[in-house]
């Protein structure tokens, strides 16, 4: 699988360098990928419904064909969901699906996770440590810290907006330490976001630190944000035909 510049087309990327370096430092332009592939029929409709760690498997081999081999995919899987994302009934025809079964009770550990772990995965060699950048106005920098915390060779900075977040989320984001730091922004989340970008096509920069992002404008936690939702219909598409009863979805 192939990545291509949002700006230009024509510049083309493997997933690690999309990983790795989160947008195009020359352009500025994200990472997408070339082409959406599709899940075989034989999966979506397998009775009963695949795990959640099975359908992160097979809606992540795709996007990483030919740079991780599936062993080592699902041991990324694995180490990166100790946790699911339960379905509560709330009548016989509605559902809700729950995202704050994670270390930090957000729904962007599942997308901070998977990134943190791809990151020391593609890592893994190199003589320097990767730094993350990252903007939030709450939950991501929490996410974030708690996926990177620990994980050797790579070094996170978290950007929030000074008394524009909960208590609550101040006191996650910036009670982590070693490799992780947290710095109030006198500013808005933009100003944080701007920052950021900024830093990504600061060629200066860039010439003395390897840089990457973690917040969505990165491939690695955008791709796992489909994890759940591909999980939650199919769970409640198998109850509901077991039930017999209509399926009704809203977003």
């Amino acid at each position: 699988m192939k990545y291509r510049d949002t700006r230009d087309a024509s510049r083309q990327v493997s997933f690690r360098t999309a990983v790795l370096q989160g947008m195009d430092p020359e352009t500025g332009g994200l990472y997408i990928p070339v082409e959406i592939p599709a899940l075989p029929a034989s999966f979506l409709f397998r009775n009963p419904a695949p795990s959640f760690r099975d359908i992160a498997f097979e809606a992540a081999k795709p996007f990483v064909s030919g740079e991780i081999p599936d062993a080592e995919l699902m041991a990324i899987i694995a180490d990166a969901y100790p946790f699911t994302a339960p379905i509560a009934p709330i009548d016989p025809t509605t559902y809700v699906l729950e995202l704050f079964h994670g270390p930090t009770c957000a729904f962007k550990d599942f997308g901070a996770r998977f990134m943190a772990r791809m990151m020391s995965y593609f890592n893994r060699g190199e003589k320097d440590a990767l730094h993350i950048l990252v903007a939030t106005s709450g939950d991501t920098g929490s996410a974030v810290g708690s996926a990177f915390h620990g994980v050797p060779g790579i070094d996170v900075t978290i950007l929030y907006p000074a008394g524009k977040i909960s208590l609550i989320q101040e006191k996650q984001l910036s009670t982590f330490d070693g490799n992780v730091r947290a710095l109030s922004v006198s500013g808005t989340f933009d100003d944080c976001q701007k920052l950021v970008k900024t830093a990504f096509t600061d060629e200066a920069l860039r010439a003395r630190l390897r840089l990457s992002s973690a917040n969505s404008i990165n491939i690695s936690r955008l791709l796992p944000q489909s994890f759940y939702y591909i999980y939650g219909s199919l769970l409640v598409r198998e109850r509901a035909n077991y039930c017999n009863l209509p399926l009704y979805f809203q977003i």
